[in-house]
């Protein structure tokens, strides 16, 4: 980790849902912050200090459970992270996160940020919203672990990383991402995993271009999605 240029005041959401009177407050309060590919920037069971706001980069929120590693989330430019370690209840990050690629990040500490929810109620709402919707994945994604096939679920992993990420000049979903992190985000043993991915290409529903994955049957892709 290392110390980085200031952000522009405008990328995350909270800053676009601030006051403008508020900004210079935001604008004393954060601090920027560079992570290399692989590092770790939240720990899980360390003190909560406060969230932050990808700038640039990508971020995978996991945790621990059990012996296994799984992926809640993927956070991109403007998302927040950290959140989860919010609440009266709460004194320690029940996540991690751990950049994906090289990433900044512009971190607010915890009384700072309350005190903007408290006054900025466009950013609140939103957030609440935000709040909402995280649930509801988090429960889509419980329903498909227990009722839908690996291959079923990594085809709905595909889909959800082409909406995050979208597609690179060769058509390939645009993220780098390793076999582990697929399977760790799908809910699967990485054996498992690298066995429906090359059931899946001899079926002719992907290609693997080095870790990338590119779509050769997108229709076909998408009937596996609603096989449960």
């Amino acid at each position: 980790m290392k110390k980085s240029a200031n952000c522009n005041l405008q990328t995350c959401f909270m800053c676009q849902l601030a006051l403008k009177e508020w900004k210079p407050a935001i604008d004393s309060h954060r601090k920027n912050f560079s992570f290399k590919k692989g590092e770790l920037i939240i720990k899980e069971g360390d003190p909560v200090s406060g969230v932050y706001f990808i700038y640039s980069g990508s971020v995978k929120v996991h945790k621990k459970w059990g012996e296994k590693d799984i992926i809640v989330r993927f956070a991109t430019k403007g998302k927040i992270f950290g959140h989860r370690g919010l609440g009266v209840k709460t004194s320690i990050y029940p996540i991690s996160a751990t950049a994906l690629e090289s990433t900044t990040v512009c971190f607010i500490n915890k009384e700072f940020f309350l005190t903007t929810l408290k006054v900025n109620h466009d950013f609140a709402f939103n957030l609440m919203m935000f709040y909402a919707e995280d649930l509801r994945e988090s429960e889509e994604k419980m329903r498909n672990l227990a009722l839908m096939s690996v291959k079923s679920r990594l085809a709905v992993t595909f889909f959800h990383l082409k909406d995050l990420y979208g597609l690179d000049e060769k058509g390939c979903i645009s993220i780098d991402l390793s076999r582990q992190d697929l399977a760790a985000f799908t809910g699967a043993t990485y054996e498992t995993v690298f066995r429906m991915l090359n059931e899946l290409v001899n079926e002719k529903f992907i290609t693997l271009i080095g870790k990338k994955i590119h779509f050769s049957n997108e229709e076909g892709l998408k009937k596996l999605t609603t096989e449960a």
